[in-house]
């Protein structure tokens, strides 16, 4: 027998399990939203505390990243994930999720050869990339700020 490409995207349908995008994207925004919303409670807690502004905004990332390390460290972050979708990947908690994650699964290769060389895998060319545009785009601002 063999496959043509009709009959592979027929069998590819009845393969793939279908999906709500109405009911995704509506758990996806409100996800989202509420860690967002969630930030914008500690940032307002921590000026309420007496910092500053910008210290407000440092501890506020901080307070997020940690919540959502502990989360991934204890699996909840995952279950989160699976019921909310895109929602998750705020920048910053899906970011610390990210690093989080590669540092959980190669633990049992040891501090140095798992942990110390794969934590990145996932954030790695998040780093690279975003490093590099931020050179080329401060290149640019300066060219044209100078010129």
């Amino acid at each position: 027998m063999q496959v043509t490409p009709e009959l592979y995207q027929d069998m590819q349908k009845q393969a793939v399990p279908r999906s709500n995008t109405k009911i995704n994207v509506l758990m996806a925004f409100l996800t989202g939203g509420s860690i967002c919303t969630a930030g914008q409670i500690l940032f307002y807690a921590f000026q309420n505390l007496g910092f500053s502004e910008e210290q407000c905004m440092a501890w506020t990332s901080v307070t997020l990243v940690c919540i959502s390390a502990v989360l991934t460290g204890f699996g909840l972050y995952e279950k989160l994930a699976r019921h909310a979708g895109a929602g998750t990947l705020v920048p910053i908690t899906g970011f610390a999720n990210a690093i989080t994650s590669s540092a959980i699964e190669s633990k049992t290769e040891g501090f140095i050869l798992g942990i110390g060389t794969k934590i990145f895998t996932i954030a790695g060319p998040v780093i690279l990339y975003g490093t590099a545009a931020s050179v080329i785009y401060g290149l640019i601002y300066y060219l044209f700020s100078v010129f």
